[in-house]
């Protein structure tokens, strides 16, 4: 569950009735400190940490952080816009209560995602995690809708022991194959433990396609409470890896060539508890709002990579026939397709349905990244867009003028394309407001030239353990 009321100054009165038993109980359990988590622009998540005994203040009062964080790039170097990237100011970061969670990897420490409000307790037009708290909010207000979301998470274990920058895969053995499985079986088996001990249900665990590459699929919640998972998850990843002399890359592409890290969205939408995506009268049981809902997404893809896949990075593992989805496609179960249509199995659909958004990967926001997408469907849905002719196969198979009747054309390239088209595209910027909408052009023109004149090598180099 997650709170959808914004912090106020003073706490909000629920948070300090709960907060003096929840500090009892994490120094019963010798938890000694508080991770307090957020996300930048970039993708990269951010922390401050505090003693147990000084959660009840922060959950009165805050803890201070500088926006300029708003547009640090990756490397950590900064950019500025109009009202962000100066050493002025500062914002008081919030933790949600309703995700507090001991960390089972990380003995003595506590974790919670937080929310950032300005000195004055209004909401921080930066704040990602507000914005996607803002975005669930009007649209169950406005439309009666909620929604159910989560995010796959995929990474290359390597050996912590080579040498310096270098990735050396920490498993052999061909892709889903079970030697990988048998050579991490430690590894893999404490990572169950501890994420059940957090509370995260896992429905697969399993060796991937690429170099030394593992995935973990986790249960759907809001999209608020899953953009929290997402971060949780890659927190204890890490940790329990480290435990085993590995480390761990999230990164879009760990090498140039070949299959890269995705972080590919799930999502669908709710009435009074009933999925729209089963049971309707249009194609594979979409109800009309379901289909206007997915052509929406499907029409702003191209501008939404700016935000799905914004690094430099990305742009190496969006390669054709790969199952990144670089097409503005839609089929059902089709994975080349930019958007896979899940009907689920026989007897399970009305809980299963969903919609995968594939062009997306984990330098990715992804309250930036939830809420966007978001927008983009709910735009369709207002508007009563239908889906165009579905594919099936692979689209790289089309020709430019078979491909054009289908309106199926290759997402940007590059990340200057991608910015180009998130320019151009009023319901995004509108949705993130002007503040959000700047930083994420800044920043991405800022990764771009951060690694001009770089060949993909280089590239892949310069972000391989940034995430």
């Amino acid at each position: 569950m997650t709170t959808f009321a914004d912090p106020v100054p003073g706490g909000r009165p629920g948070d300090l009735r709960r907060v003096a038993a929840l500090t009892a109980d994490l120094a019963a359990r010798d938890v000694r400190g508080v991770v307090l988590a957020y996300v930048d622009t970039a993708g990269v998540c951010r922390v401050k940490t505090i003693p147990t005994a000084r959660l009840e203040a922060a959950v009165s009062w805050g803890v201070g952080m500088s926006p300029v964080f708003d547009t640090f790039l990756a490397g950590d170097s900064i950019v500025t816009t109009d009202v962000l990237g100066s050493p002025d100011g500062d914002l008081r970061l919030y933790p949600d209560l309703d995700q507090l969670v001991a960390l089972a990897a990380q003995p003595g420490w506590a974790w919670a995602p937080v929310d950032r409000i300005t000195q004055e307790g209004d909401r921080h037009p930066g704040c990602a995690r507000t914005f996607l708290r803002r975005i669930v909010t009007d649209a169950a207000e406005r439309h009666g809708l909620t929604f159910k979301a989560a995010v796959e998470i995929e990474w290359a274990m390597g050996l912590d022991s080579a040498p310096a920058g270098a990735f050396v895969p920490a498993v052999s053995g061909p892709a889903y194959g079970a030697i990988r499985q048998v050579e991490l079986s430690d590894c893999t088996a404490d990572l169950l433990t501890a994420l059940a001990a957090q509370d995260v249900d896992v429905d697969q665990l399993h060796p991937e396609y690429a170099a030394g590459q593992f995935e973990v699929s986790v249960g759907a919640l809001d999209p608020v409470a899953a953009a929290d998972r997402s971060v949780l998850v890659r927190q204890t990843i890490r940790a329990v890896a480290g435990r085993h002399g590995l480390r761990v890359s999230f990164a879009p592409a760990v090498l140039a060539e070949g299959v890269g890290n995705g972080g590919h969205l799930h999502l669908s939408c709710w009435r009074d508890g009933v999925n729209l995506h089963a049971d309707g009268d249009r194609r594979y049981g979409l109800t009309a709002e379901a289909e206007s809902f997915a052509a929406g997404v499907l029409a702003r893809l191209p501008a939404l990579t700016a935000v799905t896949a914004p690094s430099p990075a990305s742009y190496l593992r969006l390669q054709p026939s790969q199952w990144a989805g670089v097409f503005t496609a839609w089929g059902r179960e089709t994975r080349e397709a930019a958007l896979r249509v899940i009907t689920g199995t026989a007897g399970r659909r009305d809980q299963d349905a969903n919609l995968e958004v594939k062009p997306v990967d984990l330098a990715a926001n992804p309250y930036l990244a939830l809420g966007c997408v978001i927008a983009a469907g709910l735009d369709g849905m207002g508007a009563g867009t239908s889906l165009p002719e579905e594919i099936t196969g692979d689209p790289a198979r089309y020709g430019p003028d078979e491909a054009a009747a289908l309106g199926v054309r290759r997402l940007p390239r590059s990340l200057p394309q991608a910015v180009e088209e998130f320019r151009a595209d009023p319901v995004l910027r509108e949705a993130l407001g002007p503040v959000l909408a700047d930083a994420v052009t800044a920043v991405r023109l800022g990764e771009a030239a951060a690694v001009s004149g770089l060949d993909d090598a280089g590239v892949a180099a310069a972000y391989r353990w940034t995430y």
